[in-house]
């Protein structure tokens, strides 16, 4: 660690780590249209129709499951919708409808649903479902992001000659590792009364590596409670014969938190960045 400029270490943070199944998880978008496309092609009827709350209500009658595509024209993931306004509140379940069809066809007109399938707003009820799924799948970045590092990490562990579930394991709590190899590590769990878990450990024959992984490409709060639980981390594995704390983080998130991350760098000798994994910190380190 006295090696290394914390300065130079940081400029070498990076913006972002996406990979390119990141953005959309278009499997799982196709995935979810296909489940109703059926009752979407039965829905299609409606559009351009003249009299459409009639022929919805004929159309509900004869096919009621068509009720539960209806939620996702909306962009809602979700059986039921409440709504609200002068004329009462009320909770509309489409996976089991529970008010009357003429309940139903005022939602459709307050809501638009009708407006837009009447007037040719949308011609194709499979291919607006597409888009919406495509939409609401964007706010899975933020789940696929945090796994981003750990999937990063984990290549690296491989790469460097480690085999899942034999020379190193995804997830592991304190006690597991206590119960495997019996090391004490009551020194990071409050004498038992906390139960920490590592996104990945490595064992070696001389040495239990527990890992954490993170990356930031934002700053804030977090990232200054990161650092200090971190630092804290550290110290307390130092007292622990055979097991070694070792941290990956990068992201330019941290430039707003360098401060604490400088105290966490100069008291830990285990932590690295990307750069480092790209230069083989891995072998040089896991033995």
């Amino acid at each position: 660690m006295k090696n290394r400029d914390f300065n130079n270490w940081l400029s070498g943070f990076r913006e972002s780590i996406a990979d390119y199944g990141y953005y959309i998880n278009f499997e799982k978008v196709h995935r979810n249209v296909y489940n109703i496309k059926v009752e979407l092609n039965i829905l299609n009827s409606l559009i351009g129709s003249n009299n459409i709350e009639t022929d919805f209500e004929n159309l509900i009658n004869k096919y009621p499951e068509t009720l539960k595509c209806i939620p996702l024209l909306l962009a809602v993931r979700s059986n039921e919708i409440y709504a609200i306004d002068g004329d009462g509140d009320y909770t509309y379940n489409f996976k089991k409808p529970n008010l009357s069809v003429e309940q139903y066809k005022t939602f459709m007109r307050k809501t638009g649903l009708f407006d837009l399938m009447k007037n040719h707003i949308v011609n194709n009820l499979v291919d607006y479902a597409t888009g919406v799924e495509t939409g609401l799948d964007s706010n899975g970045r933020k789940n696929r992001g945090g796994h981003l590092m750990e999937n990063l990490v984990e290549s690296f562990i491989q790469k460097s000659g480690f085999v899942k579930n034999e020379s190193y394991f995804k997830e592991m709590y304190i006690h597991q590792i206590t119960d495997k190899w019996g090391v004490d590590l009551s020194a990071i769990s409050n004498q038992g009364k906390t139960e920490k878990r590592f996104d990945f450990v490595v064992k070696t024959p001389n040495m239990i590596y527990g890992i954490e992984t993170n990356f930031y490409g934002s700053g804030g709060s977090k990232l200054n409670e990161t650092a200090r639980s971190y630092k804290t981390l550290a110290l307390e594995t130092d007292t622990i014969d055979g097991f070694t704390f070792v941290w990956f983080t990068d992201g330019k998130g941290w430039t707003s938190a360098r401060h604490n991350l400088e105290e966490t760098f100069d008291v830990m000798e285990h932590v690295y960045n990307i750069k480092d994994l790209e230069n083989g910190i891995i072998t040089e380190v896991f033995k």
